[in-house]
């Protein structure tokens, strides 16, 4: 798996030797950020089941200014942290821990982000409860760029705020970019 451009283009990654992690390959990876970027002019962004890092660092290398990388397995967290210090990436932060845990510690950290990366184990259901999470603990800035990858069955609709800007099926799996529209100031 490589870094396919911006500022570590072409540099290696590693990935998890496990079958429990599916790592986005490069054409989906390519095809992702063609539809959401593909260049970021800062901002903060959230990679909630990381596995290798792969898509946050692409992220970075694309010109967002930080990454917080989730991953809950050791095998995961491990390759994250040896793929960011290979690349001399210091703009990041690595969270071994469930998901439901970390969006805990980063809502209490007062977090909010300008992309988020949801690409859970297949067959768990809990997109719609991520991203009602992050909305009600005031975790998306205004214009955040969500992208949400499920098989097709999982396939999730959306109302005001948030807005479905793009989807693409890939056999059985969907890919869905919504981008969030703010916050009512009542």
């Amino acid at each position: 798996m490589r870094v396919i451009a911006g500022k570590y283009r072409s540099r290696m990654l590693k990935t998890v030797e496990n079958n429990r992690t599916r790592p986005t390959t490069d054409k989906n990876k390519e095809n992702l950020f063609n539809m959401i970027g593909p260049y970021f002019d800062g901002g903060n962004c959230l990679d909630l089941f990381a596995g290798s890092g792969g898509l946050g660092i692409e992220a970075l290398s694309r010109g967002m200014a930080y990454l917080v990388a989730v991953d809950k397995q050791y095998a995961a967290f491990k390759v994250i942290k040896e793929n960011l210090a290979t690349l001399k990436i210091d703009d990041a932060k690595v969270l071994k821990m469930d998901y439901r845990k970390a969006l805990s510690t980063l809502a209490h950290e007062d977090m909010q982000f300008d992309l988020v990366l949801l690409d859970p184990p297949y067959d768990m259901k809990i997109n719609q409860g991520i991203m009602n999470t992050l909305y009600q603990q005031h975790m998306l800035k205004e214009g955040c760029l969500i992208v949400v990858e499920d098989r097709l069955e999982e396939r999730l609709t959306f109302d005001q705020p948030f807005e479905l800007v793009k989807e693409n099926q890939y056999g059985i799996t969907i890919m869905q970019i919504v981008r969030f529209g703010g916050y009512d100031h009542d």
